[in-house]
């Protein structure tokens, strides 16, 4: 099985979150479900606390250095501020010491509780060894007192903290937003015909809502009466309103326009498909990711390289060197400030969060985010013909009209007959005929003709529309001119009769995607190779293959048989993507290397596809394997700048060029260190969509 667990609540930056702040245990997980406001009211009361806690240690910190004789020393205020200063310090120190550092104190039980030492172990234990010195300094034990470098090495974590905190907030936005979209009220319509307010959570399938004009609809349902055009812009990124009409689908959150709406509603609460893809959403931000599973291997390492270290600086300074136990110690603990591996751990979280909110933003939902990450490598995407590459609807191409009759009329009276037809052929030749602004006259008999067509009485005219057998079958013969007018590659040609008599063809063919063309452009400007599958015969699937200059297709594959036809590919030595729809290319989906489901509507969640495009656009896949190498970048960076100071700063912290009179203290660590993680933070929300 390709797909990896969703172990959502092992995700690494929500579970440091937790691990940063004990308090909120008692106020339990907070995560209410996909549009529910604890997950986000849980991070916002963090953020709201890491910054009260900063304000607070900062302006007692004041006093701290002023009343540290280091501090006066430097200043040259060699006598005691006053009589009993230090008892002074040590109390002001105390109270930043258990109110400012509790959220690292509280880590530490909790790391160590679940036998993972990481970041808040170290932090804890160097503010705990300085505050505990200094303590004992105070009560009578020669030495020097680090309580200024305490105070300032809490003050400098709260607020890297803080601001982590906040990225990961602002990284969160997107699902905000969307929550949003659902109104709280419906319109629900009685037996009677009157309606009744009710509240949206109350709704259910088989009740009938009226959505007035500008109203948010507020449950997925089908139209039953009305007509309106509807913004569904924040669901599925397409900005122009879509017109709807009776058996249309509606998704709850769109925004209707000036028409009123009967809807019986379908979907609601975490099946309608806004609440999917939320859910999708915060799947994403919480599935590992393979970045993540590297930084949190290194950050462990890294846990006990900074614990021996700092064991061994005190060591090495206090024996062989034969310096003060404050010296040794003061060592220690600026080593294990400054290879505190807090960067580290927010370094992939962060880029995913930014990421996962990005491509929400622009209708690309991730659920698998190793599936994601290895999109970067992708050699070959083979799409789905149908509703993928082409719009799953038939489009007039070309009208061939026999003797005198003019295009426009051959197109108005095969409109006439095709008026009562569901077939796509015939909603293609109406759809032409509205386009071209045809004044399309009544049908009275309609009847259609299993096999060969359909007919009926226009303008009191016996007119049919026909296929090439009836043609041969009837001895009916097709003028050259006529022939070679619509004769072409993947077209199907229907040919009109008034009265019996032959007065023109009209050919059709699946409309080929516009936006299909740009995207096989770009995806093998990219060195990716664009194949198709398709269930439609060979001339068919040649024609598309040729118009869009496919590198290879696979025609009367059968939806049992593209899974195989995925594998032949793979069996190539090609890491393959399958885009399809997400319904008969399930098992497709699920053998590619990266399934990929197109298409707006509340299908949306499909179970096999590790991304879904909520765009019925194939450019998506080239945005999609664009953010994914944007997003492997940034990690790669961030893992950079997180991992990349140790190597320069822990000599430096263990005095190795103490000789030459540089010496790097706690408080100069703990800004290093804090910068480190300031750099990640920052470098993750610079994180774009590429053009």
């Amino acid at each position: 099985m390709k797909h990896s667990e969703h172990n959502g609540h092992e995700e690494h930056a929500d579970r440091e979150a937790h691990t940063q702040h004990g308090e909120h245990q008692a106020h339990g997980e907070g995560g209410s479900g996909c549009c529910g406001p604890g997950h986000g009211d849980h991070h916002e009361m963090m953020v709201q606390d890491f910054r009260r806690r900063f304000w607070v240690s900062l302006v007692l910190t004041l006093p701290v250095l002023a009343l540290s004789p280091m501090i006066r020393g430097w200043l040259g205020w060699e006598v005691p501020a006053f009589e009993g200063d230090l008892y002074v310090l040590l109390a002001i120190s105390t109270v930043i010491y258990f109110y400012g550092g509790w959220p690292f104190l509280a880590g530490l039980v909790s790391e160590l509780s679940e036998r993972t030492p990481g970041m808040m172990t170290l932090i804890a234990l160097a503010i705990t060894a300085a505050f505990g010195y200094s303590a004992a300094v105070v009560l009578g034990v020669e030495g020097t007192t680090f309580f200024w470098e305490l105070a300032t090495l809490i003050v400098i974590m709260l607020l890297g903290h803080w601001i982590e905190m906040r990225s990961v907030m602002g990284a969160s936005r997107a699902l905000e937003e969307l929550a949003k979209l659902m109104p709280d009220e419906a319109h629900r319509l009685k037996e009677s015909g009157e309606t009744e307010d009710v509240p949206v959570a109350e709704l259910r399938p088989g009740d009938r809502i009226l959505i007035r004009p500008g109203e948010k609809v507020p449950a997925d349902g089908t139209i039953v009466d009305g007509g309106s055009a509807l913004n569904e812009s924040m669901l599925t990124g397409e900005t122009t309103p879509v017109e709807k009409g009776v058996d249309d689908e509606v998704i709850g959150g769109a925004i209707n326009g000036d028409g009123s709406l009967t809807v019986e509603v379908e979907k609601t609460g975490e099946e309608s498909y806004l609440s999917q893809v939320i859910s999708m959403v915060e799947e994403a931000q919480q599935s590992k990711s393979r970045g993540q599973d590297l930084a949190n291997r290194a950050a462990a390492w890294l846990t006990l390289i900074a614990i021996t270290a700092g064991a061994v600086t005190f060591v090495a300074w206090l024996i062989p060197v034969d310096q003060t136990v404050e010296f040794a110690l003061e060592r220690s603990i600026t080593v294990m400030v400054i290879t505190c591996p807090h960067a580290l751990g927010l370094a992939i979280p962060l880029v995913v969060a930014v990421s996962t909110a990005i491509g929400a933003g622009r209708g690309l939902l991730v659920r698998d985010r190793n599936a994601f990450e290895s999109a970067r490598n992708l050699d070959a995407v083979v799409f789905d013909k149908t509703g993928t590459l082409t719009e799953g609807r038939f489009g007039v191409e070309a009208v061939g009209p026999v003797g005198e009759y003019a295009e426009d009329e051959v197109l108005r009276l095969a409109a006439a007959v095709e008026a009562h037809s569901e077939h796509p052929i015939a909603r293609g030749i109406a759809r032409e005929a509205e386009e071209r602004g045809i004044d399309v006259p009544a049908v009275n008999d309609f009847e259609a003709i299993k096999g060969v067509g359909a007919k009926g009485t226009v303008e009191d005219r016996e007119v049919m529309v026909v296929s090439p057998g009836y043609l041969a079958e009837n001895e009916i013969e097709v003028p050259e001119e006529v022939d070679q007018a619509v004769t072409g590659e993947g077209r199907t040609v229907v040919y009109l009769l008034d009265e019996g008599e032959l007065i023109g063809a009209i050919a059709l063919a699946d409309v080929i995607r516009e936006e299909s063309r740009q995207a096989i452009d770009d995806l093998k400007a990219g060195g990716v190779k664009a194949m198709m599958l398709t269930g439609d015969n060979e001339e068919v699937a040649a024609w598309v293959a040729g118009e869009l200059g496919l590198d290879d297709y696979f025609a009367e594959v059968l939806p049992d048989e593209k899974a195989a036809k995925v594998s032949e590919v793979q069996e190539r030595g090609l890491m393959v993507a399958m885009v399809g729809d997400g319904v008969n290319d399930a098992p497709a989906l699920a053998q590619a290397d990266v399934g990929v489901a197109i298409g707006a509507g509340t299908d949306v969640a499909i179970e096999t596809a590790d991304v879904v495009l909520v765009k019925s656009n194939p450019q998506a896949v080239v945005d999609m394997l664009g953010l994914s190498k944007a997003t492997w970048r940034k990690m790669v960076q961030n893992l950079f700048w997180a991992t990349g100071y140790n190597a320069v700063a822990i000599p430096l912290a263990a005095g190795v060029l103490a000789g030459w009179g540089i010496i790097l203290p706690p408080a100069v660590g703990a800004i290093v260190m804090s910068a480190s993680t300031v750099i990640v933070a920052i470098n993750a929300r610079l994180l774009r969509m590429p053009e």
